[in-house]
């Protein structure tokens, strides 16, 4: 097991409400809920910073977290280690070099474990696709109470899908005014056609500048 030092961001208070809703919303959404797919439509739109602050969240919350950065095309959660070596990643393991063990990264936090993507492989559906990942999930389940499965945008490539068919259920990251209601449904078909439970959507990158309900509540909340 190779241990880790994160890099955390400092939330402010309603961006801290709104990963406990979220986190109390899947919490919610039925039972078996263990394994979950977060993907996005196009890059850039926040999937990966969510996954992390919501298996943050499972985290804090008492739960054995294990987050898996299974984007390995081009992957960013490395970006969350400040210090300790990292040898081996998911495409190790995947093409047989490493045990499930070795590719374990225990963190700073309390209850929160990741596995890095790894080394670029020239083949990331084959090896998302296998058995080897379909066992990564199931050895998971049973050391862990959430996983969380970081995979690259559903409309760019097609790992996302082949990651859901071994999960209980999808998050779908949305970029506020970014992507057409049609890209959005197609993406949601792909994963219905996987076979994977959508969760729901997560609407990010929304500009609270402008007065409202929302903000007037919170304002006052902070206020106490």
């Amino acid at each position: 097991m190779q241990e880790i030092i994160l890099n955390q961001d400092v939330l402010d208070f309603r961006t801290k409400e709104a990963y406990k809703t979220l986190r109390t919303n899947i919490e919610f959404s039925g039972v078996g809920i263990h394994a979950i797919c977060v993907t996005s439509c196009i890059p850039g739109e926040g999937k990966s910073s969510i996954s992390f602050e919501l298996a943050h969240s499972f985290a804090q919350n008492g739960k054995r977290t294990l987050l898996i950065d299974a984007d390995l095309r081009k992957s960013v959660m490395r970006a969350r280690h400040k210090k300790g070596k990292i040898r081996y990643g998911l495409t190790n393991y995947l093409a047989g070099q490493t045990s499930f063990e070795e590719i374990l990264c225990v963190s700073d936090i309390s209850n929160f474990y990741l596995i890095y993507a790894g080394p670029v492989p020239p083949n990331p559906s084959e090896l998302l696709g296998s058995t080897k990942f379909q066992k990564l999930l199931e050895a998971g389940r049973k050391v862990f109470d959430v996983i969380i499965v970081d995979t690259p945008p559903l409309g760019s490539v097609i790992d996302a899908a082949v990651v859901s068919k071994n999960c209980d259920g999808a998050v779908i990251i949305l970029e506020s005014g970014a992507i057409s209601y049609r890209y959005v449904r197609k993406v949601k078909e792909q994963l219905d056609m996987a076979g994977c439970k959508i969760l729901g959507c997560v609407l990010n990158k929304v500009n609270f500048s402008a007065k409202g309900y929302y903000g007037k509540y919170y304002g006052k909340y902070e206020e106490q």
